[in-house]
C-alpha cells in the first residue's frame, strides 16, 4: 500500500512538473482521435486561439475555422502526410484570432493508435510570431547590407578602373602600360619589344583656338584611331597631355614597325569634325625597341629620345632609337652631376602651396613642393631634374634635402611666434624603401608631429609588403602623418588604402579639373570620398583653379582644397608673410569677440 501511494506521488510530481514546464513555455497540447474524428485541446490551446472557454473537447472544424485561408491546404497536407505515413506530423501556419489578428503557430505531433486500438495524432503548439517577425527583419536587413555591398562594389570596381585606366580616352594610363612594359621585359615569352612614343602635332593650336572641349573631343577621336591602327595584342595608353605610347610584340624587323608607325600617320592625319569647324592635326612618332630581348633595355626612355629627334627633324616624323641620340642621354648626365652638387650646395630648397580647409577657409597645411635654385638656369621646376635623380639614384638625396630645409623652415617660423600648420613632404618610393631612412629620423632628435609624408609612386599597390606596413607604422610612432598624393591618377589601389589607412588621400587633380562639367567624375569623386569617408580618412583635392571647383568638392565632403585658386607654390619669405597675416587677422578678430 505505502508502495502504491508513493508512486502516486510521484507520477503526480511528475504531472506537476510537466504542467509548470508548458505552462512556462506556452505550449498547447492538443489530441485528434481518427476514429471518432475527436478533438481534444488543453487550456493552453484555448489561450494560443482565444476561444474564451476551457472545454476540453472541441468541434472537428474548430481548428480548420481558426487557420488562415491562404495556409489552411498547405497545414492540411502537412496532417496528412503524418497519418499517411503514420509518423510525426511538423506544420507551420498562420490562425486568424476572433479580433483578427494574425498570429504565426509552430505545431509538431505524432501518429499512434491508443489502448483501445484507435488512430490518434497528439501533438503541441506554440506560438511564434515574434521568431517570424525577429526573422523577416533580420532577411530584410540582410537584403539591405546585401544592396549596400553591391553598391560599394560597384563603387570599388569603378575606382580601380578609374585607377588604371585615363578617364578621358577610356585608354590604359602610364601605370597600367609600366607593370605591363616591366612584365614582358621580365619574361621569356616574347624577344622583340617596341615602345611607340606618339605627340599629336597641332594639339595645343586646337585647344587655344577652339578650347579643350575641342581638344578633348580630339583626345578620343586620336585614341579610337590608335586602337583601329594597332594589332589587338598591343597596349596602348595615354600618358598624359597629348602623349600616347604603344607596346608591341612579335614584329620581325623595323621595317615592319615604320609600317605599322606610318599607318598610325595615316589614320591621325584624316581631320575630324567638331560642330562647323573640322579639325586637323598630325602626329611624330619616337620608337625604341629590341629585337633580341634585352631585359634592361630602358624602351619608353629610349623611345621618349627618338621621339625628341623625330620633332626635332619636323612635323609628322618618325625616328628610332639610335646610338647616335645618346648625347640626349649624355645631357642627362651632366645634370646628375650638376644635381649632386646642388645637394652639397644647398640648391635643392622647398616652395610652399597653402592648403585651406574647406570649412572655415583658413589655411590648414603646407604642401613642401622641391625646386632647383639652379645657378645659371634660375629656379627649376621638379620636371625638369626629378626624372634624372630617379635614374642617377639621387631621389633619396633630395627628399632629405628637403625635409631638412622644411624642418629648419618651421623652426624659423616658430621662432618667430607664428602657428605652423601640417607640412607634408612628397617621399618618393626608394625612400620610403631605404632600411636606413628610419634611422636616419630617429637620430635627428626632433619633433615630427605636424609632419606629414605623401607617399607617392607605387607604394600604395596592393603587392605592399609586410615591411612596408612595418616601416610605415613606425613613421606614425615618431608623430608623421601618412597621406596618399594623386588618389586615382593609376598610383593607388583600393586594397592599398584599406592596408595602410593614411589620415588623409589627396584626388588627383585630373579628376577635379573637369568636375564642373563632367557627370562621370562628379559620379567618381563622390564614390572616393564616400569610401575615404567611411574609413574615416581626411580628403584634400588638388588642382581647385576655380571658385566652381571649390563650390563642388565642398558639396562632395570634401576636407581641404589646394591649388592655384587659393596660392601658388611660394618660396620661405612669401609664405613667412602670408602666415603672419593670416594669425594677425585671427587675433584681431578674436580681440573684437
Amino acid at each position: 500500500m505505502a508502495k502504491t501511494s508513493s508512486s502516486t506521488r510521484e507520477y503526480r510530481d511528475l504531472f506537476r512538473r510537466l504542467e509548470l514546464a508548458l505552462d512556462a513555455s506556452r505550449m498547447g497540447v492538443w489530441e485528434h482521435n481518427l476514429a471518432r474524428d475527436e478533438l481534444l485541446w488543453d487550456a493552453r490551446m484555448h489561450i494560443l486561439y482565444h476561444t474564451g472557454n476551457d472545454k476540453r473537447r472541441v468541434s472537428a472544424d474548430a481548428w480548420q475555422k481558426a487557420v488562415h485561408p491562404d495556409d489552411v491546404n498547405r497545414a492540411n497536407a502537412d496532417f496528412d502526410r503524418a497519418i499517411t505515413s503514420r509518423g510525426r506530423y511538423d506544420s507551420h501556419f498562420r490562425i486568424i484570432l476572433p479580433d483578427g489578428n494574425i498570429r504565426h503557430l509552430r505545431s509538431r505531433g505524432h501518429y499512434y493508435v491508443n489502448d483501445e486500438g484507435e488512430p490518434s495524432v497528439i501533438g503541441a503548439e506554440w506560438d511564434v510570431t515574434e521568431d517570424v517577425a525577429l526573422h523577416h527583419a533580420v532577411q530584410d536587413q540582410k537584403a539591405q547590407l546585401e544592396e549596400r555591398a553591391q553598391e560599394l562594389a560597384e563603387s570599388y570596381a569603378e575606382i580601380e578602373h578609374a585607377a588604371q585606366h585615363d578617364y578621358l580616352t577610356g585608354l590604359p594610363n602610364r601605370n597600367f602600360f609600366d607593370a605591363r612594359l616591366r612584365s614582358l621585359q621580365n619574361s621569356d615569352q616574347y624577344r622583340s619589344l617596341a615602345v611607340l612614343h606618339l605627340d599629336l602635332e597641332r594639339f595645343k593650336e586646337i585647344n587655344d583656338s577652339h578650347g579643350h572641349t575641342a581638344g578633348d573631343h580630339v583626345l578620343r577621336v586620336a585614341s579610337s584611331r590608335i586602337i583601329a591602327a594597332v594589332s589587338a595584342s598591343a597596349v596602348a595608353a595615354r600618358t598624359g597631355g597629348d602623349e600616347f605610347v604603344i607596346l608591341l610584340t612579335d614584329f620581325s624587323s623595323t621595317a615592319e614597325l615604320e609600317a605599322i608607325g606610318k599607318r598610325l600617320q595615316k589614320a591621325l592625319s584624316e581631320p575630324v569634325a567638331f560642330g562647323n569647324a573640322v579639325l586637323r592635326f598630325g602626329v611624330s612618332i619616337g620608337i625604341g625597341f629590341t629585337l633580341e630581348g634585352r631585359p634592361d633595355a630602358n624602351l619608353l626612355t629610349e623611345s621618349d629620345v627618338a621621339l625628341y629627334q623625330a620633332k626635332r627633324l619636323g612635323r609628322n616624323r618618325i625616328a628610332f632609337f639610335d646610338p647616335a641620340l645618346k648625347d640626349q642621354l649624355s645631357a642627362r648626365r651632366t645634370l646628375a652631376l650638376e644635381l649632386q652638387d646642388a645637394l652639397e650646395q644647398g640648391q635643392i630648397i622647398p616652395h610652399y602651396q597653402v592648403q585651406i580647409d574647406a570649412r572655415t577657409g583658413g589655411i590648414a597645411g603646407l604642401e613642401a613642393l622641391v625646386r632647383w635654385n639652379h645657378p645659371s638656369r634660375g629656379l627649376l621646376a621638379p620636371f625638369e631634374f626629378l626624372p634624372v635623380a630617379q635614374d642617377a639614384g639621387l631621389a633619396n638625396a633630395i627628399d632629405a634635402a628637403v625635409l631638412d630645409r622644411v624642418l629648419e623652415d618651421r623652426s624659423h617660423w616658430r621662432a618667430e611666434g607664428l602657428d605652423v600648420p601640417r607640412i607634408a613632404v612628397n617621399v618618393s618610393a626608394t625612400r620610403l624603401h631605404d632600411a636606413e631612412l628610419l634611422a636616419e629620423l630617429e637620430r635627428r632628435h626632433t619633433d615630427f608631429h605636424g609632419i606629414a609624408f605623401e607617399l607617392v609612386e607605387t607604394i600604395f599597390l596592393d603587392e605592399s609588403s609586410d615591411e612596408i606596413l612595418d616601416r610605415i607604422h613606425r613613421l606614425r610612432s615618431l608623430g608623421i602623418e601618412i597621406e596618399l598624393d594623386d588618389f586615382g591618377s593609376g598610383h593607388a589601389s583600393l586594397l592599398g588604402l584599406v592596408k595602410i589607412r593614411p589620415d588623409r588621400l589627396k584626388i588627383d587633380r585630373n579628376l577635379v579639373k573637369d568636375v564642373v562639367v563632367s557627370v562621370e567624375q562628379r559620379r567618381i569623386l563622390r564614390s572616393i570620398i564616400q569610401i575615404a569617408q567611411a574609413l574615416k580618412v581626411g580628403v584634400i583635392a588638388e588642382g581647385i583653379e576655380t571658385k566652381q571647383h571649390a563650390e563642388a568638392l565642398r558639396r562632395f565632403g570634401c576636407d581641404i582644397f589646394q591649388g592655384y585658386h587659393f596660392g601658388r607654390p611660394e618660396p620661405f619669405e612669401a609664405v613667412t608673410r602670408r602666415l603672419s597675416s593670416e594669425q594677425f587677422s585671427q587675433e584681431k578678430s578674436a580681440r573684437r569677440r
